[in-house]
């Protein structure tokens, strides 16, 4: 699969005019399409429903499409919540999954009407403490331990998470809640992450489908919804295919029709909280060379760093880099892609062969849309870019924008010359 930037070289030498770089910029045309091949592939399922996970992209521009497209959100603190309100998504079109909750945040989260999603079994009786009663729809998320396996691959190790209610804690937990007045039920779970299978909701559904069979029959809870949570993952590498999601769509379908519809349970709703499907490839993160080192190997210096993409640093993240203007180039040179944290991990690439690169070129660094400027944080006091979007009509429009020295300095007002640091 080749990697495409979706903006020229041309718009880029535009938008800098404006907006210096480093930035991250959105495409507004791919977000829409790939929600509507989400919504199209499950649309078998009468209630079913995306809750787009907050922590991937929360910036209200992002959220306010996605609303429009039908999609709620997945929310997992205090400020995501407030964030969902501000765009008008409420009520049950919050999801909200959070984990060693506080009891402010499960206190909002009631006041707004959001599906409350149980982490752990202590947490039922802590929360009917804090809200004085049960909601009548409470989910629960559920961790099988072990490992998750897909034919002989081991996906990932649910027994390392710290996630989720144990099978036997299932149990019990539904027959506590019934008996506090609990009417439905949601279960959830996600057991590996950035999948690029068309295997991997399928092999979800199945265990979660005989699960909900197996408690609605023993607990006598009604089960409403099954949520997928995320974990459809994006094509990082240009070798890696893509995940189909009207065949992942299908193949759910027929695990549905094969287990819960026989079971009696043909109106469970189905939800997901894909953030990193719906959003991560239509965003790139734009940074121009500024310094090229010559030294045990060659260094390209780029005036972004992993306080603005903290993936590659964080995890060894590969993500794709393209040379504007030099797509169509030899990549015949051997280049570390390097910011300036004090930090020798700070590294976009390493031995990533390019196009003979110079100061002055402008890079694109692919699928940060998701996981990206989220993730990003202020060390060596280093200031977070700003974020455009490129809209359908071609216009770019800036959706956050850059952290200013004054952003940097304003918490810092119990200090005495905070009025001369502000400035």
């Amino acid at each position: 699969m080749q990697k495409t930037p979706f903006v020229t070289k041309e718009l880029v030498e535009e938008i800098v005019k404006t907006y210096p770089t480093p930035f991250h910029i959105y495409d507004e045309k791919g977000i829409r399409q790939n929600a509507l091949a989400l919504k199209e592939a499950f649309a078998w399922n009468k209630g079913f429903k995306e809750y787009f996970a907050v922590k991937a992209a929360p910036n209200p521009f992002l959220l306010q499409i996605l609303k429009e497209c039908g999609c709620g959100c997945d929310c997992s603190s205090l400020t995501e919540l407030m964030l969902s309100e501000a765009v008008g998504v409420i009520g049950n079109s919050i999801m909200f999954s959070s984990n060693d909750t506080p009891s402010e945040e499960y206190l909002y989260a009631a006041k707004l009407g959001a599906i409350i999603n149980l982490d752990d079994i202590t947490h039922i009786e802590f929360l009917e403490k804090t809200l004085g009663r049960l909601p009548e729809t409470v989910c629960c998320r559920y961790n099988p331990g072990g490992t998750f396996s897909i034919a002989n691959s081991i996906m990932d190790h649910p027994g390392q998470s710290k996630y989720g209610f144990t099978e036997a804690q299932l149990f019990e937990g539904f027959r506590m809640l019934k008996e506090k007045g609990v009417k439905n039920f949601g279960i959830h779970a996600f057991l590996a992450s950035n999948t690029v299978t068309n295997e991997y909701y399928p092999a979800l559904a199945r265990q979660l489908f005989q699960l909900a069979v197996r408690l609605q029959r023993e607990t006598g809870a009604h089960i409403a919804f099954i949520n997928l949570s995320g974990g459809i993952g994006i094509p990082y590498r240009p070798d890696q295919e893509p995940n189909d999601i009207r065949l992942i769509g299908e193949k759910v379908r027929q695990v549905y029709e094969e287990i819960l519809v026989p079971a009696g349970m043909g109106e469970v709703s189905l939800c997901t909280e894909l953030g990193r499907f719906m959003t991560g490839p239509y965003g790139h993160l734009i940074t121009k060379v500024i310094h090229q080192k010559h030294i045990h190997k060659e260094y390209l210096g780029v005036d972004a760093c992993a306080a603005n993409l903290m993936r590659p640093a964080m995890y060894g993240a590969y993500h794709h880099i393209t040379v504007l203007g030099k797509e169509e180039a030899p990549c015949d040179h051997l280049y570390d892609v390097v910011g300036a944290l004090c930090e020798n991990n700070d590294k976009f690439a390493i031995d990533r062969r390019l196009p003979e690169t110079f100061p002055g070129d402008l890079l694109v660094i692919h699928d940060t849309g998701a996981h990206g400027f989220s993730m990003g944080y202020n060390y060596n006091g280093r200031l977070l870019s700003s974020e455009l979007l490129l809209r359908e009509d071609g216009s770019v429009q800036l959706i956050r924008r850059a952290q200013q020295p004054r952003d940097y300095f304003a918490t810092f007002d119990c200090f005495p010359i905070f009025e001369k640091l502000k400035g």
